[in-house]
């Protein structure tokens, strides 16, 4: 389910859907004592999480010593010891729905999407209204190219929790895969209204591949640089900028004549880019 499902800590494909996370997941090393696992950003309609802890954070915790197994798991997760994660949460009993969400990220990362899949549901039955892990789930399907259940998943996710900036995110690249560019638009539009750093955010949030085409890549990656460019996020632009362009959705000269990109004229890595791509 990840990207295709494949789900990575470090820099991705902007074009790639973010699976919710857990903040006890990497754990912050800043802290002495292990701080207990709480979902992540979590969407129940209950007591409002702090949106700061959806954010992963690139330490691990505490001595395995003073580790329960749950947070040893986590630190194998960031560490890319996957198997190792899912024997220890499979440790664990009884589960929390936050642990079966956590060992379905693990199965999601080793692209075992029936694994991750039967981890979702467990997490749903123990917390039917959870917006991370419909998330979640909803790539499981994206990555199958099942999109009508995808986009079912993430609706269910904006529903619980109409801040969820990653629902809305995944929700607009399921539409643009379907060349709903008008609904998906939207989408990213608000998106970016909740959040006006979610598609920068590569570095911190686990990914999955995108299924569709190439070339449907590439329109997705251009109608996000507009939308980007509108907000005034000049890098997030310029990156799915070129993107469109490498996947040969679009070229220099058209985008130099589209007034969606007026504004970057004049900014000297529009300009390089545009450049650069004259002279393939």
């Amino acid at each position: 389910m990840f990207r295709s499902h494949r789900m990575r800590c470090v820099s991705a494909p902007l074009l790639a859907l973010t699976v919710a996370v857990l903040p006890g997941l990497t754990s912050a090393l800043h802290a002495q004592s292990p701080a207990p696992p709480t979902p992540a950003r979590s969407s129940t309609p209950l007591p409002e999480q702090p949106r700061a802890q959806t954010q992963i954070i690139t330490t691990v915790a505490v001595a395995s010593k003073q580790a329960s197994p749950e947070q040893i798991a986590d630190s194998l997760v960031y560490h890319h010891r996957y198997q190792e994660a899912i024997a220890r949460y499979d440790s664990v009993s009884p589960k929390s729905a936050v642990l079966w969400n956590k060992m379905g990220i693990a199965y999601q990362m080793m692209f075992n999407l029936d694994g991750a899949t039967r981890c979702y549901r467990e997490s749903l039955k123990l917390d039917p209204h959870n917006a991370d892990v419909l998330n979640n789930f909803g790539t499981v399907y994206e990555s199958l190219k099942d999109y009508r259940h995808a986009e079912k998943m993430y609706h269910k996710a904006i529903l619980v929790d109409p801040k969820s900036a990653i629902a809305y995110k995944n929700l607009a690249t399921s539409l643009m895969a379907q060349r709903k560019y008008k609904k998906g638009r939207v989408a990213d539009a608000q998106a970016l209204a909740l959040d006006p750093q979610i598609f920068e955010k590569s570095e911190d949030s686990l990914k999955v591949d995108n299924p569709a085409s190439a070339r449907e890549r590439g329109a997705m990656n251009y109608f996000m640089a507009v939308d980007c460019a509108r907000a005034g996020q000049t890098s997030c632009a310029l990156e799915h900028l070129r993107m469109a362009l490498d996947q040969g959705y679009t070229s220099a000269s058209k985008v130099a004549a589209d007034s969606n990109f007026a504004a970057l004229s004049q900014d000297p890595a529009f300009q390089a880019l545009l450049a650069e791509q004259r002279g393939k």
